[in-house]
């Protein structure tokens, strides 16, 4: 029960390494922006690019270029990992999904709640969202720092709730921060979506039919007015991450030799066929998009959107603003309030367990540390706000918030960590065993 399946290990292991890439490239960008180079810093994500053929064409300047069509891989990752937990992982079993699922559930409406308390109903109010969404990169590569000190099922609990909470920030960004819909567009977007299912059903296990679609999916969700990235969530939730089970499958690894003549690189090219035919889909474009979402597309975005003024003068404007103290205080006190409240609910009901060696401590420094909401807090904020005003104040709100949650988790871990009881003890037997050694009559 303690110990991680080897495709969670994998995920996990190139999430924390994303985490120092993604840190360098914010270190940068704040740094490039409070430069005296500033200027080039906005120039550079405001160019104009374009691809074209003939009259037709798309252009967009880098910015979006990043957080339209670039960070469409990032969420198709985050639709894979959400896939493969839900087909043959751990979101399978109600019982061990269920404190992670409250806890999270309590995640996205208690940080909400905060958000609005504070901000008190203003011209910021419509950035609730950007408090719903934990950064698991950050988070991962936080908890890495503790090494074995830190139990594998915390990490589990918390991947677990990430991904829960990634599913709330979705769909918030596809229904309330949508706001023109071209329903042709939205009607071609469909109609992909169920090619994507026939694909599906048919068990075809090449990864081509499903990217050529993912493209075309990506445009047409892009010209619909819903934000594209959610291409990249729609292509990863519906790429199969399980063998078909009915023989439909092409069974290469049986059949690809029988026609086949004797030469080696006939065999050879059958061979690879065979092994990806054996490998499924979905894990197979993981493998190659998850190192390319958390080594570049992450930490690009990281530079194209962290650059904030950090002058006095503009801090001492933020931290004046409703909007950024909202922000700041929902993802530190809302996440921790809401995280460990509802995940002590789910344990005391007896709806789930948190088995191996998580404690107390471990609970209440993980809910803290979910707090850090760095990636799709600033994508959603980019989405909310459109006055460079709000949006500056938002970013430094998140900024600031992230990085007291970061603090604050990894000290009240370290210091709590060992300290208070473990949240599911150990059935016990209710009376104990003879001991195999009795003392002897009459001794002390």
């Amino acid at each position: 029960m303690g110990t991680l399946a080897p495709g969670v290990r994998a995920f996990l292991a190139t999430e924390s390494g994303s985490a120092m890439v993604l840190l360098a490239a914010t270190v940068l960008a704040l740094a490039w922006a409070n430069s005296p180079w500033r200027e080039a810093y906005t120039a550079l994500w405001h160019t104009p690019a374009g691809v074209f053929l003939g009259d037709a064409g798309l252009e967009l300047d880098l910015q979006h270029w990043v957080n339209d069509a670039a960070m469409a891989l990032f969420f198709a990752v985050v639709g894979l990992e959400i896939n493969r937990e839900v087909t043959r992982g751990e979101l399978r079993d109600p019982r061990t999904v269920a404190v992670p699922a409250l806890g999270a559930l309590g995640g996205l409406l208690v940080p909400v709640a905060v958000f609005l308390l504070v901000e008190g109903g203003g011209e910021g109010a419509h950035g609730w969202g950007v408090v719903m969404s934990t950064d698991t990169a950050f988070l991962v590569g936080v908890l890495a720092l503790f090494g074995p000190r830190c139990p594998d099922r915390l990490r589990l609990f918390l991947l677990t709730l990430a991904i829960v909470d990634d599913i709330g920030a979705i769909v918030a960004m596809a229904v309330f921060y949508t706001d023109e819909v071209d329903l042709l567009a939205l009607a071609v977007a469909g109609l992909l979506v169920v090619a994507l299912l026939v694909l599906r059903a048919r068990g075809v296990w090449q990864l081509t039919p499903y990217v050529v679609v993912g493209l075309a999916l990506w445009g047409s969700v892009l010209a619909s007015g819903v934000h594209a990235t959610i291409a990249g969530v729609l292509v990863g939730l519906l790429v199969p991450t399980s063998l078909p089970r009915d023989g439909r499958r092409d069974d290469v690894a049986v059949h690809a030799f029988r026609f086949l003549d004797e030469g080696g690189a006939v065999r050879e090219h059958a061979a690879e066929r065979a092994g990806r035919a054996a490998v499924p889909t979905g894990d197979r474009l993981q493998r190659v998009l998850h190192p390319w979402s958390a080594y570049v597309v992450v930490p690009l975005f990281g530079l194209a959107n962290a650059g904030v003024r950090l002058d006095p003068e503009t801090l001492a404007d933020a931290f004046r603003s409703r909007l950024t103290i909202g922000i700041a205080v929902a993802l530190v006190v809302g996440n921790a309030v809401g995280i460990t409240g509802a995940a002590t609910l789910a344990l005391r009901l007896g709806l789930g367990e948190l088995p191996g060696r998580v404690r107390w401590g471990h609970l209440v420094g993980g809910a803290v540390l979910a707090g850090i909401g760095f990636t799709i807090s600033l994508f959603i904020a980019g989405l909310a706000f459109d006055d460079p005003v709000q949006l500056e104040r938002a970013k430094i709100g998140v900024l600031a918030g992230s990085l007291v949650a970061a603090v604050a988790g990894s000290l009240l871990l370290r210091w709590l960590g060992e300290q208070l009881p473990l949240c599911s003890p150990p059935n016990l037997p209710a009376e104990l065993p003879p001991l195999p050694w009795r003392a002897p009559a009459g001794a002390d």
